[in-house]
């Protein structure tokens, strides 16, 4: 497989369930290599990530619908939870305040970058989980949740909750997505 069938692949799928195709340790193992091998400026490292499976993960979208006060479907919290694990993207706001103190010149661009550096970890683990077919989505409920998440996995204060991405089997693939004219965003001069 390439990695334009890999990118071909991923898709958001909300339909999930908690029969994985995979085990709990290649799941784990294919978390710890992307996350890894994804670059960052200056080889700052200062993405983390947190995953919950099996009762964690539902415990955790209990307390997401909890911190939402009913605001939020329960039908629509029940999808998440439907899935097997979710995996929990942070910053290290404390490795960027230490770069912004060592590299004044560049001290605002560190928190750009280590939001383009998470950015590229969740993009990376999403297609390495389609490879292993399992299903995922990319949720944003922080800062909502923020508190009770830190709480609940006891996380350091300095860690700045980014993104939600649950995962589990696919009950039902995503629609076919609909093919764009590229040109209106992608623009060559060559010559």
């Amino acid at each position: 497989m390439t990695i334009l069938d890999t990118l071909k692949k991923r898709r958001t799928i909300y339909q999930l369930n908690k029969n994985m195709p995979v085990s709990d340790e290649e799941v784990i193992q294919v978390i710890n290599d992307v996350t890894e091998l994804t670059p960052d400026a200056f080889n700052m490292k200062s993405a983390r990530v947190i995953v919950a499976m099996n009762d964690n993960h539902d415990a955790l979208w209990d307390v997401i619908y909890d911190a939402f006060e009913g605001k939020v479907s329960k039908e629509k919290i029940q999808t998440f939870k439907d899935g097997y694990g979710t995996v929990l993207y942070f910053i290290d706001d404390q490795v960027v305040e230490n770069l912004q103190e060592q590299f004044a010149l560049y001290a605002d661009n560190f928190p750009v970058w280590a939001q383009q550096a998470n950015g590229m970890l969740q993009y990376g683990i999403w297609n390495a989980l389609a490879d292993l077919n399992v299903g995922a989505s990319l949720q944003h409920y922080n800062p909502v949740i923020d508190k009770a998440v830190k709480e609940m996995f006891n996380v350091p204060e300095h860690y700045r909750l980014i993104a939600q991405m649950p995962f589990g089997g696919i009950v039902q693939e995503a629609e076919p997505k609909e093919k764009e004219d590229i040109t209106q965003r992608v623009k060559v001069f060559n010559g």
